[in-house]
């Protein structure tokens, strides 16, 4: 029986939480999602679903944890702080677990669910993650609700970045120089199947204050699952050649070039393929018994799912999406910096209808309308230097959320046929958004593009005004280039337009024009 309490899924919007809600609605659990961003949850498919609900918090922020933890009777933990920036994730991992903890006992749950990693020391000392993820389970065992710990290796599914770069990096190299971990064992899983594990762990008391090894029918190295996604991709075969000189550091900055994963994700994946991830034992088989897919099914899943842009989720899902007060006040003194602007309008003989499947195209593999060898050159230069890039794409071709990836930049604002506001990404001296508003007007509709940026010292000034006009070329280029893209004449040439300053600042979901 399917209990009255909801589940608490905490991570909803990351990639096997926007995966783990669906299935637990279609199954009739009522679940609850924690998180940073309303408007992140709220664009979700499932987020009008009846037996769905949404509430604001932080793992870090205690009190905001225990009033999303009452009343709920499981949780899902989901949390892990993938970034190799520092040593301050391990220290936001350790108060997080103790948080979950102490508001899942305050809140007489039955049940704690934690999703952690699978290795061993063996020859190599736990890198800093997977410590982090070992340490995590014990502190939230620590507590006084029984929590059930799922140690996975590598998961794999379209989206997941553990696939991602396997994918890139296999499509984009007919000869590789790999490290000589690439003959390390692992045990992979279908992304399929860790969410089925973490179904049945809220229907079975016998998982409970237990740790389980969880992982598909398959031990492999990664010279082999390289060699499978080659014949399942079509692809001629790879040719890999071990060499002791590759490092885990070596290897991050490879990937952070050649493929959409930053650096900061890519080395913490990386430094724990050192570690042999095979499960020491399979009790869970019996315990929540279904069919494990092979990686040879996964991959060629995943595969034809990527090729038709079923993509559910993906590993750039996941981060916190906090959008800066100044991108919708724009009052310099209320938010302590100067912002500089540049607008440009144009108005087209089209219904915001039709104008709008265009705007939801901008990016990815339709690019920008006008310039796109500037924009490859700058996601370049944003490459070089650490940033993001251009190469993460867009997770759809034709549909946008709030908090997708679209390039360098990121979904902070979206209502259809009206506003598409934009984060960047890129490294820069300041911060920016790239705002587009469609306004109809008599049968017609007004396109603005408007680019904000507040400056970081000198450098962001200089930076700012510099470009400056290279930015005015570039949106009028972009606005005449989409209204070619609409097949829709235009009414006067693009004019420039200075944005009306709000004399208030009204909350981010309240904003619509």
């Amino acid at each position: 029986m399917i209990s009255e309490k909801p589940v608490l899924v905490i991570g909803s919007t990351g990639y096997v939480g926007g995966r783990l809600v669906p299935l637990l609605l279609e199954s009739g659990y009522r679940v609850r999602a924690m998180g940073r961003s309303f408007s992140k949850m709220a664009a979700r498919s499932w987020a009008n679903h009846p037996n769905f609900e949404m509430i604001a918090g932080d793992v870090l922020d205690f009190e905001s944890l225990r009033t999303a933890a009452r009343g709920c009777r499981a949780a899902v933990y989901l949390v892990h702080s993938m970034t190799a920036a520092g040593q301050d994730f391990a220290r936001a991992d350790r108060t997080g677990a103790r948080h979950m903890a102490d508001a899942a006992a305050d809140a007489g749950m039955d049940r704690v669910i934690y999703l952690g990693g699978l290795a061993e020391a063996g020859h190599h000392r736990l890198s800093e993650h997977l410590a982090s993820r070992k340490e995590v389970a014990g502190i939230l065992k620590s507590g006084s609700v029984p929590v059930t710990d799922l140690r996975a290796g590598a998961i794999l599914g379209a989206g997941s970045a553990s696939f991602e770069i396997l994918r890139y990096v296999v499509e984009r190299f007919p000869v590789m120089l790999a490290p000589r971990w690439v003959e390390t064992l692992n045990q992979p899983i279908s992304i399929r199947n860790v969410l089925l594990y973490l179904k049945g762990c809220l229907e079975t008391d016998a998982v409970l204050g237990q740790t389980f090894d969880i992982g598909g029918p398959d031990v492999i190295s990664y010279r082999r699952l390289a060699e499978i996604y080659a014949e399942e991709a079509g692809l001629p075969r790879r040719h890999i050649i071990p060499v002791p000189f590759v490092s885990p550091a070596l290897s991050a900055f490879l990937i952070h070039r050649m493929t959409p994963v930053p650096a900061d994700l890519a080395r913490p994946l990386i430094e724990g393929l050192r570690n042999e991830s095979v499960c020491g034992d399979e009790r869970i088989r019996t315990v929540i018994p279904q069919r494990l897919y092979t990686c040879r099914e996964t991959i060629r899943t995943a595969v034809e799912s990527s090729r038709a842009d079923r993509v559910e989720t993906c590993w750039s899902d996941a981060g916190c999406l906090i959008p800066p007060e100044w991108a919708y006040c724009g009052d310099a003194q209320y938010t302590g910096g100067t912002i500089l602007e540049c607008g440009y309008r144009v108005g087209i003989h089209a219904g915001p209808g039709e104008v709008w499947p265009a705007v939801a195209k901008i990016g990815g593999d339709t690019g920008w309308y006008f310039g796109d060898l500037l924009w490859r050159l700058r996601g370049a230069v944003d490459r070089w230097i650490g940033g993001v890039g251009l190469r993460r794409g867009r997770r759809h071709p034709d549909c946008l959320q709030v908090g997708d990836a679209l390039d360098f930049w990121r979904v902070l604002e979206m209502v259809p046929e009206r506003r598409l506001l934009l984060t960047a990404e890129m490294k820069l001296p300041g911060e920016a958004v790239f705002d587009i508003r469609l306004h109809p007007r008599d049968g017609e509709t007004e396109i603005e593009f408007l680019s904000r940026f507040v400056p970081k010292g000198l450098g962001g000034l200089l930076y700012w005004y510099v470009l400056y006009p290279g930015h005015q070329w570039v949106f009028r280029g972009m606005l005449e280039g989409l209204a070619r893209a609409v097949g829709k004449p235009i009414v006067s040439t693009p004019r420039r337009f200075t944005p009306k300053i709000p004399d208030t600042c009204p909350p981010p979901w309240e904003i619509r024009d």
